[in-house]
């Protein structure tokens, strides 16, 4: 009878367990896809951003910035984005709102103004993808330059310079 209860014993914590684990793992797998769809929308958004505040630099206009996207996908990193990714999305809209900031009022066209910003952007961009990556798996490595995101300063610098895309 000893070894019966024994044997039911360790069979009911056998399934508790592996019940227990099973939604361990269930729940880590929905926060990873759940994380990526964030990351990447964010990603996606800032992409959007960026391009719209440079394009009207460069081009001399105003910008025609669709905030819808961008901040929706924030409020969908702050769900699941971990301190580290968080902190380097702010840190990128800290820029982005510097960015805006140049058009406050005038139409910048120093192209000297961009550089420090650009350069910010690019750094954040880098910090955030790195973030991002770490976070979905810490055996992702770093990288040291990201693909997408602001284009190289010699491509702004080319295009400001009448050389570009779309120069008469």
């Amino acid at each position: 009878m000893i070894s019966t209860a024994g044997a039911v014993s360790a069979t009911v914590v056998g399934v508790v367990a592996s019940g227990v684990a099973g939604r361990y793992s269930q729940n880590r797998k929905w926060l990873q896809e759940t994380q990526t769809s964030a990351y990447e929308r964010f990603l996606q958004a800032f992409g959007a951003v960026e391009m719209e505040l440079r394009e009207a630099f460069l081009e001399r206009r105003r910008p025609e910035v669709a905030w819808g996207p961008f901040n929706a996908a924030i409020q969908s990193l702050s769900l699941v984005a971990n301190p580290e990714a968080a902190t380097a999305a702010i840190q990128l809209c800290y820029v982005i709102e510097d960015f805006t900031i140049l058009f406050h009022g005038r139409q910048p066209a120093d192209l000297e103004e961009l550089r420090p910003i650009h350069a910010a952007l690019d750094k954040g961009h880098l910090k955030f993808v790195n973030a991002a990556r770490r976070s979905l798996h810490p055996s992702q490595e770093r990288l040291g330059q990201t693909l997408g995101g602001p284009s190289p300063w010699r491509g702004v610098a080319f295009v400001e310079q009448g050389a570009g895309p779309g120069a008469e």
